[in-house]
């Protein structure tokens, strides 16, 4: 048996927000969610932790901070009143995957990921 690391358990933990675009805003400072919406006006953001197949998705209030450790996507505000689909959510796993990848360097850093290109296709409803 070898020795085992992971590159995330020395890196600081951040709350993590994946854009409408795809884009990952990390921050390592609190943020509340007020300020993060006055960036991005035709969104809402969400737990990636509180999303749910065939369920709708709930705004997390402008009140709250970001927590670290965690996930959040700002969806756009025509998905608030609708129930959220299988393909939609695979759609966002992937869309969350490619961002953390970027982020990370992929391969360059430390290894963790497999070197390839992953295909995308959002659904043509998804924005």
């Amino acid at each position: 048996m070898g020795i085992c690391s992971s590159c995330e358990a020395t890196s600081v933990a951040t709350a993590k927000l994946i854009l409408e675009d795809g884009k990952l805003q990390e921050f390592s400072y609190p943020v509340k969610v007020s300020e993060v919406l006055r960036k991005n006006p035709t969104c809402f953001i969400c737990n990636s932790d509180e999303m749910y197949f065939d369920d709708f998705v709930s705004a997390i209030s402008e009140k709250e901070v970001l927590q670290p450790g965690y996930l959040y996507f700002a969806l756009p505000l025509s998905k608030l009143k609708h129930p959220l689909q299988a393909e939609e959510m695979a759609a966002l796993a992937v869309k969350a995957s490619l961002a953390l990848r970027r982020s990370s360097g992929g391969d360059k850093q430390c290894g963790c990921s497999r070197n390839g290109v992953v295909p995308v296709a959002f659904p043509a409803n998804w924005r």
